[in-house]
């Protein structure tokens, strides 16, 4: 743990075993990630289903993402409420059913894929509970192998859960660089985590922050959606994310002296709408943390650059953007004296339905 200080709660402690959960789940997740690949892309699928609550959530808007721009598969984020009653739920004929959820315990997510059972649907879950009630409604089940998450914020549960979606899209859509980075992957995430507790001090600045807006576009929108929980969750600093041109159509004017501005950028070439978010927020006194694999915009006011390793895919730095947020949240709410492993509030397990 080179740099970093000793680990003062099980939350640290997790954060540093994200890398080696990749490492140890990759080998156990692959049979399942192939048979996966084969339900969504079996000739009766026209699309894939998700739902999932929380992190999971976020998760899910990653694979949204990912298995749309490179698949072209259409991906849809399921309303769970409307699966309350499995037997006269929305049909759901052309669908393959995704359940992301860490615990596998959520009724509201288990009775999605009840209803698509009780619909011939074939169902997948991505759970770290292979004998939980959402592993039992699923035709196939890739486990997350996380190893027991005992801090209630989600940290290395979150990045199986990515991990996992690029499972099941290399089986998909096989990419021998994809599958070289993947094999990098746990080692850069191990540099990042490390790198970023190392230097945790410099997000003190975001101590007076009423209010923190995180941006991202594509990828980088799951990567906004879970800082921006992260920071709400164990600071109780008032989060919510955007993507950079949902904010700049009105959200943009509730910005101010005592909010801060958290963007993620880290797509391949500059983005006009990121670039406009800078200018508009030049003058107003703004908090901005910038994380991304090159300079920020010579307009942006004083930001705090949190860089990520050069010449990395989108998928890649989008991954490690959230390392970040999870060290940031984590010390910001230690100055707070939360107690990071029962922030006030929270259960390691939410039943809603």
């Amino acid at each position: 743990m080179t740099g970093t200080q000793t680990p003062a709660s099980q939350l640290e402690r997790e954060l540093l075993e994200q890398g080696t959960v990749l490492s140890r789940r990759a080998p156990i997740a692959a049979a399942a990630a192939k048979a996966a690949a084969e339900a969504i892309g079996g000739a009766d699928v026209d699309y894939l289903l998700i739902a999932a609550r929380g992190s999971s959530d976020n998760a899910a808007r990653f694979a949204q993402y990912a298995f749309g721009a490179e698949t072209h598969l259409t991906v849809a984020l399921a309303a769970p409420s409307l699966f309350a009653a499995p037997e006269s739920a929305p049909d759901l004929r052309g669908a393959a059913l995704l359940g992301i959820s860490q615990s596998g315990q959520s009724p509201d997510i288990v009775s999605v894929l009840r209803a698509a059972r009780l619909q011939g649907r074939p169902t997948i879950a991505l759970t770290n509970d292979e004998g939980s009630p959402l592993a039992a409604e699923a035709d196939v089940v890739v486990p997350l192998a996380a190893g027991a998450e005992r801090s209630v914020a989600a940290t290395k549960t979150y990045i199986a859960s990515l991990h996992a979606v690029l499972q099941i899209l290399e089986q998909l859509s096989p990419r021998p660089e994809r599958a070289a980075w993947l094999e990098r992957l746990p080692g850069l995430v191990d540099e990042v985590v490390e790198q970023q507790l190392s230097r945790r001090s410099a997000f003190e600045p975001l101590d007076c922050a009423r209010m923190l807006t995180a941006v991202g576009r594509g990828l980088d929108f799951s990567a906004a959606h879970e800082t921006a929980l992260k920071i709400r969750e164990l600071s109780g600093i008032m989060a919510e994310a955007f993507s950079p041109a949902d904010l700049l159509h009105g959200p943009i004017a509730a910005l101010g002296p005592e909010g801060a501005l958290w963007v993620i950028d880290t797509l391949p070439g500059r983005d006009q709408a990121v670039a406009t978010l800078f200018e508009q927020v030049h003058d107003r006194g703004i908090q901005t943390v910038v994380v991304s694999q090159r300079p920020p915009e010579a307009s942006t006011p004083g930001p705090l650059l949190v860089p990520l390793p050069a010449e990395l895919p989108h998928w890649v730095a989008s991954i490690l953007a959230i390392l970040p947020g999870q060290v940031a949240a984590m010390h910001l709410a230690q100055r707070r004296g939360v107690d990071l492993d029962r922030p006030h509030g929270l259960s390691k397990v939410t039943m809603t339905r």
